[in-house]
């Protein structure tokens, strides 16, 4: 990509970024096993998994602009296979993920322009230190606050109730009022649009709208996190399809690294979906909050990185920079097999739960004819 100094005249160069990697058999196979993961993550806790996908795409060496843009591309499709799953097993509420997906297209369309303003100013490295900038930021906010939530519930001190605040908003009768029959809920139409709009413009700055999606129709909607994960995957394949066309047309997306992780991602987002009829409502939060506050350090640990790629601090001892690459990189292989362990356990738990329940109920049925 080429960058132009507009302050030191017309088509003065400023800077020249590549902007594509090469593709290597390692990087092939990895870009296969993220997917796998990622759609894991998306069919289970509904978010897209693009958490963990945007910065394992940065760790490999695609800008962030390329990384975000790729990662939205190969969203819809998946979210596709995902919502009709979740569909069938009867959690996703459609109306309320259209409703919200309106709204968010808007907000796609502000996350984008801010992004090709990033990029065309500071070039590659700023588009690397506002992604992981905002990643950081929300993992933590969002992570702790759902940790925090997942904890109670597990422990058994609270009970998987409406939040006070989506109880208070739904008191609010504000024209036009909607009913979302699968999600329980009777809601002002005015309440989901700051939902839907802040969704839009995270998952176009960083490919990620579950984090504001899934929360928000948990606390400010009202809906339980089964049906709020299974409603963001219908807003994601809304969102994901038009913010597409939009980066498409930009020549941001890498369409290699889009296909290579949509073939993972399939299978996983499938796997994923099956695992939610075998949990409990808290073990999704509590998947969702420790892979972001892992994420969260990768991330972070980038961030001086950036900062002096951009001059805004002295540059890095190359030990220190050593160190904080490899903070970055095994805490986002922590992040994989955290989701991964996580899911797979509670999957095979609640396997062999339900298997013990049909046999258990067999063997009565039988007792009462005998």
């Amino acid at each position: 990509m080429v960058s132009l100094d507009t302050h030191a005249g017309p088509n003065v160069i400023k800077d020249v970024s590549v902007m594509f990697f090469d593709m290597t058999v390692t990087k092939i196979a990895a870009l296969l096993l993220v997917g796998l993961i990622g759609g894991l993550l998306s069919g289970f806790i509904g978010s897209g998994g693009a958490f963990i996908l945007t910065p394992a795409m940065m760790s490999m060496g695609a800008p962030g602009a390329v990384a975000v843009a790729s990662n939205m591309c190969h969203k819809f499709p998946k979210a596709m296979v995902g919502s009709y799953k979740r569909w069938k097993y009867g959690q996703a509420d459609i109306k309320l993920g259209l409703v919200i997906a309106i709204t968010s297209i808007i907000g796609v369309q502000i996350g984008i322009k801010a992004q090709k303003s990033i990029l065309d100013h500071w070039g590659n490295a700023g588009s690397n230190l506002y992604v992981s900038a905002i990643f950081v930021l929300v993992l933590l906010i969002v992570g702790l606050y759902v940790m925090r939530d997942a904890i109670k519930l597990s422990n058994g001190t609270t009970e998987a109730t409406t939040s006070k605040l989506a109880t208070r908003l739904q008191k609010l009768e504000i024209w036009p009022m909607m009913e979302f029959k699968v999600a329980n809920v009777r809601i002002s139409a005015w309440i989901t649009i700051p939902v839907g709009l802040f969704t839009g413009m995270l998952a176009a700055t960083i490919a990620v709208g579950g984090f504001i999606g899934v929360p928000g129709m948990i606390y400010i909607v009202g809906a339980s996190a089964l049906v709020s994960s299974a409603t963001e995957l219908v807003v994601a394949f809304i969102m994901g399809a038009w913010g597409s066309v939009q980066w498409g047309i930009s020549g941001l997306i890498d369409v290699r690294m889009t296909l290579l992780i949509l073939a993972g991602s399939l299978i996983g987002v499938q796997l994923g979906a099956i695992g939610t009829t075998y949990v409990k409502d808290y073990t999704i939060k509590m998947v969702m909050a420790s892979v972001m506050l892992i994420v969260a350090v990768s991330r972070g640990a980038k961030v001086p990185i950036y900062l002096a790629d951009l001059n805004l601090i002295p540059q890095l001892q190359t030990k220190l920079s050593i160190v904080l690459n490899a903070v970055s990189f095994w805490a986002l292989i922590a992040a994989l097999l955290v989701a991964g362990v996580i899911i797979s356990v509670a999957m095979a738990k609640g396997m062999l739960q339900d298997r013990a329940e049909k046999r258990t109920q067999a063997a009565t049925s039988q007792e009462i004819a005998g």
